[in-house]
């Protein structure tokens, strides 16, 4: 259910989950397409890995059966106007979170510290297993996990699996939700059509 808040609509999900939702601006959307595209084409992408965790260290695998996808990744403070652009939106989406749950105001500071990545699944592709946003050391100071769709995928958005809620993958809808088991997750595999989202976290800032 989409209502209008302020320049931004938001996304309901009809029941707390403590997973903001709003739409951002398809233009932004389809200008970091674009820059994928672009970075595709100049050699800047990579097959997508996952986190695996043993003996309290972590690991980067390459398992299609895991996560099948093309990852292009972005400084956070890079002077790209597509990525400027974006974070300005997200920004716009996070003070919304903070007014909805002002415990997160409340907390130590924390912003994007770790890169952002662009991400592209093809038809059948996706983040196929359960998985949470800080399960190791290298991920402790995760706060909040940010990911936009890029792009409308009827039967491709995101389960959450103890919400048993699964998001819809609509072009500018930005989710915003914490970080731990309690938000395990996986994508909603398309066999129809491709996927493109943008993502990352919200960190504690570096002593």
């Amino acid at each position: 259910m989409e209502k209008e808040e302020n320049s931004y609509k938001v996304f309901d999900t009809e029941f707390e989950s403590f997973i903001g939702a709003w739409f951002i601006p398809t233009k932004s959307c389809s200008n970091l397409i674009k820059l994928f595209k672009k970075q595709k084409k100049l050699g800047h992408t990579r097959k997508g890995q996952h986190a695996e965790v043993k003996n309290n260290i972590t690991k980067f695998i390459i398992d299609k059966k895991i996560k099948d996808s093309e990852d292009c990744t972005f400084w956070p403070n890079c002077d790209l106007k597509e990525i400027i652009t974006y974070r300005q939106h997200l920004q716009q989406c996070l003070n919304r979170y903070m007014k909805k749950y002002p415990e997160t105001r409340n907390i130590d500071k924390y912003n994007i510290v770790e890169n952002i990545q662009i991400q592209h699944y093809k038809k059948g592709g996706g983040y196929k297993s359960w998985h949470m946003e800080r399960g190791g050391p290298i991920a402790s100071k995760r706060v909040l996990v940010f990911m936009t769709y890029l792009n409308t995928v009827e039967d491709g958005g995101t389960q959450f699996k103890y919400q048993k809620y699964i998001c819809p993958a609509k072009e500018g809808l930005t989710l915003i939700w914490p970080t731990d088991f309690t938000h395990t997750h996986r994508g909603q595999i398309s066999l129809t059509k491709e996927k493109y989202i943008i993502t990352g976290w919200f960190s504690f800032l570096n002593d």
